[in-house]
């Protein structure tokens, strides 16, 4: 029989794996005597190097056994764990993943950084340094002994493994795994074939046998677990220590037939008690026990049995893996839908059935909570990106030769799983630059009188409908003369013109600028920030910068919880529909002629007291015809300043589901996208941040021309 057997969901879990490896690894480094962490790190490999064989990729198995073998004696307190170990292991992890994207369609795993690696590792062992391995062999299903759970005499183990029916679709054949437990001691198997239809009904894919395995071993539960440790989620697995009563009270007394049948299920409480009545009665009048103390001790074995059940059943798998492809196809029709109930709702209105605008505000409910729903399966949180920074810290510290400790926050704020894969890279670049220019070197923070170990907080909070995310380091801080000065010379700035420390510190994100001395690996070419300002800018976000000179500095990103759906202010000029983000919006005044002409053609308003400018969306986008008496201004916040946009008319509020512009409307850079009105037409949605940045560009060249 041929199984295609599908290899998406080993390389997938193998990745997560992989980042859950390297995040053991880093909290190891810290905490090497920890026995837990040596434990996770162990059945991280071994569920690669098993999972690995299992589907076909054997030259990961290989090589993961040699990281396997090493942590085995580590675990067992052979070796330390010291900085060269975690290293190697942290190179291995890397070797691990470059062999899998090789296998994935990527470029060829350097075979001879993995001889390395394995030289390395092979060198770590008490007794070969530099030789063939181990000095404990290691068969090939990675089992181990746990010292805790180690003893000088065998114990009796009674393991029940009922496959999945499914689970040879995965590659898995259970009589290896039983071969494997014949090589941790004696083995008396029996097969238990009670589900076995008849031939006519048999499916040959389809696994209908379990087994009852009494197991006796000098090795401790752990050693049995790791045999099984890839393959529990498709199997009933239920593992027992028969001479526990022997361990825990060093008693020779033997089971009763109930209570061995009662512990193998092959009963339950209720006939065991319909068993044992009779002879409780003959007890109550021999006058030894009372009714009431043969009820109490049937009543103990099953509150027992209930609470095994309760166990068992809050330790089942809650969860669904399902490719992002799908969900984002998910979210699609939502958007869709959104659409096509916007367009009910205007035509219940239009046509003035009641029975229809009933049935559509039905509609708009369990629409409303379809797409929360959906947009809620989209939403992850931030720690698993967090994590991945502290191996960046690590090495990149290591390599200018600094000490950095970095510290996380708020990883439970949950993100747009499509503005998390997006954020990676701007946070790069923002931590290597924190690294490198902001953190200075221990000698140098010795003499400004700080810690050598400079710290930077990577921080996320949520702030209405945004998240803002923190980047703070103590460190040097940023020179507002400094960066004035560069920007002349770059020519970013004329000598006469002068700005304030919040405009000094934006030009870090200019294209080319750089205050670094000399070219290094990590900066010094004027590339990276820029491209974070970009990023930002592309997921709807800002950014901004507080520094202060010695003590350090904090960038901020201010980004939106989701880009598929948003709240949105409908607005309207001349005919022409815009959408403004809903979560900037702060409120709409009335904008009137005798407003206009006591401002003298400038373009601001009084609101209670305060100057607010002012953009007319009429005057921007060259819309033509003639404005009404009274109209509207829709006063936002935009870079911490309050921003007013005149329109001709405040439609509503409208849930907008948003689509990109195609690439004719590139250029366009001052809309964010465009979404389907109910009506059928399109509304275009406004990049606040990006209009009110090029008015004032076009406004100081306006000034500076003669």
């Amino acid at each position: 029989m041929n199984v295609e057997i599908d290899t998406s969901a080993f390389t997938e879990e193998a990745y997560e794996l992989l980042s859950e490896l390297e995040d053991s690894l880093l909290e190891l480094e810290a905490s090497p005597q920890d026995q837990e962490l040596i434990s996770r790190v162990f059945r991280a490999m071994h569920t690669i190097k098993g999972s690995g064989a299992m589907f076909g990729f054997d030259a990961v198995a290989e090589f993961t056994h040699e990281v396997e073998t090493v942590f085995d004696m580590a675990r067992n307190g052979t070796i330390p764990v010291t900085k060269p170990l975690i290293d190697l292991t942290l190179a291995a992890r890397d070797q691990i993943r470059a062999m899998l994207d090789a296998a994935a369609g990527g470029e060829p795993a350097d075979q001879a950084n993995a001889n390395r690696i394995i030289a390395g590792l092979r060198g770590l062992s008490p007794e070969k340094k530099g030789g063939g391995g181990s000095t404990a062999p290691a068969a090939p299903s990675g089992k181990a002994q746990a010292p805790s759970q180690a003893a000088n005499e065998p114990h009796i183990f009674r393991i029940r493994f009922a496959p999945n029916p499914e689970i040879f679709a995965t590659g898995t054949n259970p009589l290896l795994l039983l071969n494997e437990l014949r090589e941790l001691g004696e083995c008396r198997v029996v097969a238990n074939t009670e589900k076995l239809p008849d031939f006519e009904e048999l499916d040959p894919e389809q696994c209908y046998t379990g087994w009852e395995i009494f197991l006796t071993t000098e090795l401790g539960e752990n050693a049995i677990h790791d045999v099984f440790i890839f393959v529990e989620d498709e199997c009933d697995i239920n593992i027992r220590l028969l001479d526990r009563d022997q361990v825990m009270r060093d008693q020779e007394t033997t089971k009763k037939l109930g209570q061995i049948l009662l512990e193998r299920g092959d009963i339950n409480p209720n006939e065991l008690e319909k068993a044992l009545m009779p002879l409780g009665d003959r007890l109550v009048q021999a006058g030894a026990v009372t009714p009431d103390k043969v009820r109490a001790a049937l009543t103990e074995q099953q509150v027992i049995q209930e609470k095994q059940d309760k166990k068992k059943t809050a330790e089942t798998a809650t969860s669904v893996r399902v490719p992002s492809d799908k969900l984002d196809s998910l979210v699609d029709l939502v958007g869709e839908l959104v659409t096509m109930q916007a367009r009910l709702n205007q035509t219940a209105g239009t046509i003035g059935d009641h029975t229809l605008q009933l049935i559509a505000e039905e509609v708009e409910r369990l629409t409303a909570e379809l797409r929360d729903n959906t947009m809620s399966i989209r939403m992850l949180t931030i720690d698993t990106t967090f994590n991945k920074f502290k191996r960046l810290v690590r090495d990149l510290s290591t390599e200018l030769g600094k000490e950095i400790e970095l510290i996380t926050s708020g990883g439970e704020t949950e993100l747009d799983k499509t503005v998390i894969d997006q954020l990676n890279d701007p946070l790069v670049h923002i931590i290597r630059n924190s690294i490198d220019h902001g953190v200075e070197a221990p000698d140098v923070r010795r003499a400004c009188g700080k810690n050598p170990v400079g710290k930077i907080t990577l921080s996320a909070i949520h702030s209405g409908a945004s998240v803002l995310i923190r980047v703070t380091d103590d460190g040097a801080g940023l020179d507002a003369q400094r960066l004035r000065a560069k920007g002349i010379e770059k020519g970013l700035l004329s000598p006469d013109e002068e700005i304030s420390e919040k405009e000094a510190f934006q030009l870090i994100f200019a294209a080319g600028f750089s205050t670094a001395a000399k070219i290094t690996n990590v900066s010094g070419r004027g590339v990276g920030m820029d491209v974070v300002r970009r990023s930002i800018e592309g997921l709807r976000g800002s950014i901004d910068v507080t520094s202060t000179l010695g003590k350090g500095t904090t960038i901020t990103l201010k980004l939106p919880l989701t880009l598929a759906i948003i709240e949105g202010l409908l607005v309207m000029v001349e005919g022409e529909y815009f959408v403004l983000p809903l979560a900037a919006v702060e409120e709409c005044v009335e904008l009137s002629r005798d407003d206009v002409d006591k401002a003298h053609g400038r373009h601001v308003i009084n609101v209670r007291g305060e100057i607010i400018p002012y953009i007319r969306i009429r005057s921007r986008f060259e819309i033509g015809g003639t404005p009404p008496d009274i109209e509207q201004i829709v006063i936002s916040e935009v870079d911490e300043k309050r921003i007013g946009f005149v329109v001709d008319k405040v439609v509503g509020q409208h849930q907008t589901v948003i689509k990109t512009l195609g690439k004719n409307f590139q250029h366009s850079e001052e809309f964010s996208g465009a979404t389907i009105l109910g009506n059928g037409g399109v509304a275009l949605i406004l990049d606040l941040n990006k209009m009110v940045r090029y008015v004032e560009e076009e406004e100081i060249r306006e000034l500076d021309s003669p």
